[in-house]
């Protein structure tokens, strides 16, 4: 546990600008995002009751995203934070509750990028990463919004929150990784895993 805390302190102490200024990029994008999502898809998904949450990725997008591109502690968390933040901003319907979304959504997906000290990128650490995230909203949601609702329709919502993580998150993030990379918008990042993608 020591060695995990000793490198992450190290990491973080090796943010570049570069790595600044996309994380924060990625964050204000994903706020916007949210924004359209909160008041313009949501609300017309809710007419499919549970199912709508097979379209819950979006929200988790920048906490899976941001490691993969930037490959540094706490770029999920602080993207998912901006992200959220913007939300809070331009109004939402959930208040400023969803800045702790924000914080745990980004935490639990990045925990399987630390795990690995930020060395890998490929699908099983994204899906990893995308799974948590969705279980971190999954239990948010339940402990603050649902808490009568009953456990067998928990799980079904659950289960589907992860669907959406591992086709939306997981998948959408590595497709923007490569899509931005062959755009040319990552060469600050040629030199690491990332050319893998």
């Amino acid at each position: 546990m020591n060695r995990i805390v000793a490198a992450w302190r190290s990491s973080v102490a090796s943010w570049r600008t570069v790595d600044i200024i996309v994380t924060a990029v990625i964050g204000v994008v994903f706020g916007v995002v949210f924004f359209v999502w909160n008041n313009a898809v949501w609300p017309a998904l809710t007419p499919l009751g549970p199912f709508a949450n097979l379209f819950y990725g979006p929200w988790l997008i920048p906490a899976v995203l941001t490691p993969v591109i930037i490959r540094k502690p706490g770029s999920g968390i602080i993207a998912e934070l901006v992200a959220a933040s913007i939300s809070v901003l331009l109004v939402n319907q959930w208040g400023p509750v969803i800045l702790l979304y924000g914080l745990v959504e980004g935490l639990a997906g990045e925990l399987p990028f630390t795990a690995t000290r930020y060395r890998h990128t490929g699908f099983v650490v994204v899906a990893a990463g995308a799974v948590l995230s969705s279980l971190a909203a999954w239990a948010l949601d339940w402990a603050i919004y649902y808490q009568g609702v009953a456990v067998n329709t928990q799980i079904e919502v659950g289960v589907l929150m992860i669907i959406s993580g591992l086709v939306i998150v997981a998948a959408g993030s590595l497709y923007l990784a490569r899509a931005l990379r062959r755009a040319g918008v990552l060469r600050s990042f040629e030199g690491s895993t990332a050319s893998r993608w």
